[in-house]
């Protein structure tokens, strides 16, 4: 339904997006656009285990503090990706940037496997971070304005998720690509970077078949292009799924002209607007964030250290650990849509924060073996990571729609930036002693804590409800400074 008048336009759009069953279609939406995070699991697993390998003179003959820096590459291309890319997703829509970033992702990786030295490696890993860091704000964006509200969270959820089934399967490439045996060092490293390209290219593909968010667009007032891509969905899902009953559209949108967002109007929002859910944000992803970059960046070295692991092995043991990182969402992230987004939510992160200081004093009185830390780690990180996807669902749910890829990437950011220092600090730790990790596991279970307590305190309860009623968006309300009904 469309109702235009000279400086207003009523529509149902986001109704009848929301009212929708799931489908084929959905599935394809989630599929296509969900693939980066495999992509992006895959090969930062990979890279972490090419590590030692790029130190030999036979590939790159790095230093351990060069390799350490292609990895500070890259997270600060992902930075700087997320900032400028949100910017232009939210100006120009989602489908023009969920587009390009692959493309700048995919063109990246191919590079990264001809790199000839340090400087041409840091590079193309500095480019490869870009695209994935505007991927975040892109996705994350069309994503939830694609899926229906009732499934919001755990499509969310299975999505973030399946970063780590792109982990396990990219531990279990280098035990193929990596093993001199069957390929030749100066050759196997190389081919882990074509691998996931290869996927890509195909996901890039089906990715072209998805339409601009209809919620950008009559945001844009652009009504009639988004009442027709509405259409053609219902169509398309008619075809596949057959007549449905379907509920009748409660309450259109009024939307009124509104200025394009502009840095100023994201930092009215975060700090005027929805100041709690701002600090909540913070407190959530910062976290996360911290956990998992402690964490990722240096278990290896605990487990050579402390177990004597040989490095050519590491990549078996990453699989119970991505696993338990899998299927925590997987299997969790219906729930959230049930039960609710704020008792879940603490629940995650309180389980994580429990069993990481359980698991600091088990290993300081050294009563872990190889086998049952790797299966506590699982335990810790099935609860973490259905929390830190939860946390990321958060952030692009909870901020109006004119400004959801800028406010994901200022939290991207700040939770980057702020968890920085980790790798540094929990590799500081495993070097120093025992005594040292437990006191990590302990400032990062702290942390978690709070995260919970910072949900119970502020949290939204956002599911299954429209996101127009979560955040009402700038357009819709009466002028831009209108704070009725916020926070």
């Amino acid at each position: 339904m469309l109702a235009e008048s000279a400086d207003a336009v009523t529509t149902d759009i986001p109704q009848r997006l929301d009212r929708l069953p799931w489908s084929r279609w959905h599935w394809m939406v989630v599929t296509a656009l969900g693939v980066t995070w495999f992509l992006d699991g895959l090969e930062v697993t990979i890279v972490a285990a090419l590590g030692p390998v790029l130190t030999h003179a036979a590939t790159l003959h790095l230093s351990a503090s060069e390799v350490g820096l292609t990895a500070s590459a890259y997270l600060a291309g992902s930075v700087l990706g997320a900032l400028i890319f949100s910017y232009l997703t939210d100006r120009q829509g989602r489908k023009k940037w969920f587009l390009i970033t692959l493309g700048l992702y995919l063109v990246a990786t191919v590079l990264t496997a001809f790199s000839w030295n340090l400087a041409s490696f840091m590079c193309f890993r500095f480019l490869t971070g870009a695209g994935i860091g505007g991927e975040y704000a892109a996705i994350n964006s069309a994503v939830d304005e694609l899926i229906p509200a009732r499934y919001r969270g755990h499509a969310g959820l299975a999505i973030n998720g399946s970063w780590w089934l792109g982990s396990a399967i990219g531990a279990l490439l280098t035990l193929v690509l990596l093993n001199p045996v069957i390929f030749p060092e100066d050759i196997g490293w190389r081919l882990c970077f074509i691998f996931g390209t290869v996927l890509g290219v195909g996901i890039a593909l089906v990715r072209r078949a998805i339409p601009e968010s209809p919620r950008w667009l009559m945001t844009r007032r652009r009504t009639e292009e988004a009442e027709a891509v509405v259409s053609q969905i219902e169509r398309q899902i008619a075809e596949t799924q057959g007549a449905w009953d379907l509920p009748a559209v409660q309450e259109p949108m009024t939307l009124r002209a509104c200025h394009a967002a502009t840095v100023a109007t994201v930092a009215r929002e975060l700090f005027r607007s929805y100041p709690r859910r701002t600090w909540l944000c913070l407190s959530l992803m910062i976290t996360q964030s911290f956990l998992y970059n402690a964490v990722s960046f240096t278990f290896p070295l605990l487990l050579t250290k402390y177990y004597g692991l040989s490095a050519g092995r590491i990549g078996l043991y990453l699989l119970p650990f991505a696993c338990g990182n899998f299927l925590g969402p997987l299997l969790l992230g219906r729930f959230f849509d049930t039960i609710g987004r704020k008792p879940m939510i603490s629940f995650s992160y309180a389980m994580a924060g429990l069993l990481l200081g359980m698991t600091g004093y088990l290993f300081r009185q050294g009563s872990l073996t190889l086998a049952a830390h790797m299966a506590v780690w699982s335990a810790i990180f099935f609860f973490a990571s259905a929390g830190a996807s939860a946390a990321y669902l958060t952030v692009s749910e909870v901020f109006p729609l004119e400004i959801r890829a800028m406010a994901i990437a200022f939290f991207f950011v700040t939770a980057q930036g702020a968890a920085v220092v980790a790798p540094w600090l929990y590799g500081s730790f495993i070097e120093s002693s025992s005594t040292s990790v437990f006191y990590g596991y302990l400032l990062i279970a702290v942390m978690m804590l709070t995260g919970a307590l910072a949900e119970l305190l502020w949290g939204v309860k956002a599911e299954r409800q429209p996101l127009e009623r979560i955040a009402m968006p700038l357009s819709v309300r009466s002028r831009p400074d209108d704070l009725s009904r916020l926070d």
